[in-house]
């Protein structure tokens, strides 16, 4: 089968398990760009956010970054690979992999990450790692925050048939500035900042975790709630 089948069929028994096991809302009137490379930045509470967020772009050049210890599932291995996933190797800085995202970006498609780099343990942001502001300065291109909510221990939930309520709240894209190659280290972190406070500005305040009392934060939030 093609890519673009997989990914139908992928999406398709998605959105029926998100309409009989939850209620899904998006709470922005913000939508996700057809045309144009762009990175897409969500938190990561559940493996929930994962299919949540790349059925909700309706393209069919989406990828993510997937850590390689998923490969040992024999079907999971098969999916991502079918879907032109990015394997990972977390346990290092993985330039093979980094350089594919970015090829990726630059040639017009879009990648969805998670700036933590592993699922929250807390059910709040924790702190990021540069890698997402150093692929959107490597491809020069914009980036779209996606707080979701309500999927922190979801399946419990599930399970009571209690129905969670999901929120999704799409930000508007925004561009970071460029690293400068004397300051490279003290940019990244600058712009992985930015890029958290962003994200923690479209989350309820007890997902903000590490983030929540960032001046900038509020900030955003003031912007928010003039418009």
């Amino acid at each position: 089968m093609s890519r673009k089948v997989i990914t139908k069929l992928f999406c398709g028994v998605f959105r029926i398990l998100f309409l009989l096991l939850t209620r899904v809302r998006l709470t922005s009137e913000n939508t996700f760009p057809l045309q144009g490379g762009y990175l897409v930045a969500a938190n990561h509470l559940s493996i929930i956010e994962v299919p949540l967020v790349y059925c909700l772009i309706k393209r069919d050049d989406v990828t993510g970054l997937v850590a390689k210890n998923h490969r040992k599932n024999p079907f999971f291995r098969w999916l991502i690979s079918a879907m032109n996933g990015i394997w990972l190797n977390r346990e290092e800085i993985d330039t093979r992999a980094l350089k594919a995202a970015r090829d990726h970006l630059i040639s017009g498609g879009v990648l969805g990450i998670s700036p933590e780099g592993t699922r929250s343990s807390t059910g709040a942001l924790q702190t990021a790692k540069t890698g997402v502001a150093y692929l959107a300065d490597q491809a020069e291109v914009p980036i779209i925050p996606v707080g979701v909510s309500g999927t922190w221990q979801i399946t419990k939930e599930i399970l009571t048939l209690r129905r969670p309520v999901i929120l999704v709240n799409i930000g508007k894209p925004f561009n970071l500035p460029k690293v400068d190659r004397k300051t490279r280290d003290l940019d990244l972190r600058q712009n992985t900042e930015e890029i958290m406070c962003q994200l923690a500005a479209l989350l309820p305040p007890e997902n903000r975790g590490v983030y929540a009392d960032y001046p900038r934060v509020s900030e955003l939030l003031q912007q928010q709630s003039k418009q």
